[in-house]
Parts: structure tokens; sequence; C-alpha cells
């Protein structure tokens, strides 16, 4: 039977991980989506990488390392957005282009690659560690309740910014918590789903559940529904059919947006 699977330590830790993650990820991919952020995940993706091969060339956490990367890239990105003096296009290839510059050189440092990266950069569940889903549980705990302490603000500026600025809100430290959240989800989303693959968990589920045209606490919640199913029926696949987690998480979640996208084009 399916559930033998979960006789397995590595497996039960892994799904714990990961449910928390498929959790996260929409609840911050639906802001930056409508906010046509939607590549930033991407830059932090690569940014993250840095750190990690820092973090494996200093013997550390590196999911402590790709965290303090990810977020002093974030606010960097921010400031440079904010300035006006790089197109904030430009301001996410800088960073994208910089970072994977610097981990390919940390790694040449460290004698290139090894099994620990392969896995850090397409994510496995067989490496997650009782003091990972610690780390992502907590990390996760703290970006819900920011999130939801600046829900309305969040809604507000992600349809219109400018209305927003003009109602009082303070725009400018908004933006910057949600890049700082976009940061944290990306970080724990490592392990899981791999740095190569964490912007389709981010942005994926999310686009999918727009299809259905729905409002928005609905599509939240078909985002949310999409993901988690992605990320278990993922784990399961991937361990009974010997392939890459993120790989398998990733193509679910490709093949939901296929069907919604079928599945409006027949109701309309």
């Amino acid at each position: 039977m399916i559930f033998n699977i979960l006789q397995y330590g590595f497996i039960v830790r892994g799904l714990e991980a990961g449910v928390i993650v498929a959790l996260i990820a929409p609840l911050i991919g639906i802001f930056l989506v409508l906010r046509r952020y939607s590549l930033i995940a991407d830059t932090l993706a690569h940014v993250s990488l840095a750190g990690i091969a820092l973090g494996l060339l200093f013997g550390v956490n590196p999911i402590f390392t790709a965290i303090g990367t990810a977020v002093l890239a974030s606010l960097g990105i921010e400031k440079l957005r904010v300035s006006r003096k790089v197109y904030g296009e430009s301001a996410l290839a800088l960073f994208l282009s910089g970072s994977l510059a610097l981990a390919i050189v940390i790694l040449s440092l460290a004698h290139g690659f090894n099994a620990n990266l392969y896995n850090y950069l397409f994510g496995s569940i067989v490496t997650v560690t009782a003091a990972d889903v610690w780390t992502i549980a907590i990390l996760a705990v703290i970006t819900v309740i920011i999130l939801f302490a600046f829900f309305k603000e969040l809604i507000f500026i992600s349809f219109d910014e400018e209305a927003a600025r003009v109602a009082g809100i303070p725009v400018r430290l908004i933006n910057t918590i949600l890049i700082i959240l976009a940061a944290l989800a990306v970080s724990i989303s490592i392990p899981i789903v791999g740095v190569l693959l964490i912007a389709a968990l981010i942005v994926i589920p999310v686009v999918a559940a727009l299809q259905l045209k729905q409002n928005f606490t609905a599509t939240i919640v078909y985002a949310e529904i999409f993901s988690v199913f992605s990320v278990i029926a993922g784990m399961i696949a991937s361990f009974y059919l010997n392939l890459s987690t993120g790989g398998t998480i990733v193509l679910i979640m490709l093949t939901i947006f296929i069907l919604t996208m079928i599945y409006q084009k027949i109701r309309a």
C-alpha cells in the first residue's frame, strides 16, 4: 500500500517539510503574480544558490546561509527598484547573474559539484533532517504571522499601488516586507524542490488557480489545494519511481495548470 512509505523516517520528515512549504508558497506567490513580480522568486532562488555554496564551503547549514543571502539580496533589489536608477527587470538580472557567478566561483574553490549540492539544486526528500523541518516550520510561522498582519495592505497595493500611496499606506515598507517574505519562502523551499525549481512552486499553483477566475479568497484556497496535492503526489511518485523530487512536483503542477486551462476553455 502507498501508506507503507510512512514507515521510513526520511519520508515522514520530507512530507512534513513539503506540506509546510506547499502551504506557504502560494500565500506569497499570489501577491508576486498579481504584481508581476514572478521573476523575483527565480532571482532569489539563484541568490540562494550562492548562499548554499557558502554554507557548503564553510560547513554551515546551507538553509541558514541561503536565508541570509536571499534576505540581503531582496533588500538590495528593492532599494535599486525604488531609487529608479535601474529598471526593475535590470535589477533582477544584475542580482541573478551576479549571484550565479559568485556561486560558481565559490564552488570552484570547494572543488566543484558534489552530491549535496545536487540535492539542493533539484530537491531531495532524503536529505531533509529533523532540524530542517523545525527550521522550516519556525520560519513558516513567522512568515504567516507577518503576512496576515499586513494582509489588507498587501491586497490594496497589489491591485492599485498609487491609490494605496494616496490613502496613506506605507507602500515602500509593505513592498520591502513582501520581498523579504518572498526570500524566506524561497529559502525554506530549497530542501524540497531545489534552487532551480523554487519559482515554479511559488508561481504555478497561483497561475493555475487564477485560470478558474474566482474571487481573491477562493483563488488562494485553490492555489493551496493545487500546491499541497502536487507536493504530496510528487514526493510519493518520486519515491516509487526513483525520480527527482523537485522535478516530479513541478511536472504535476504543470499538469494541473494545463487541466485548469482546458477546463476554463470548455466552460467559456
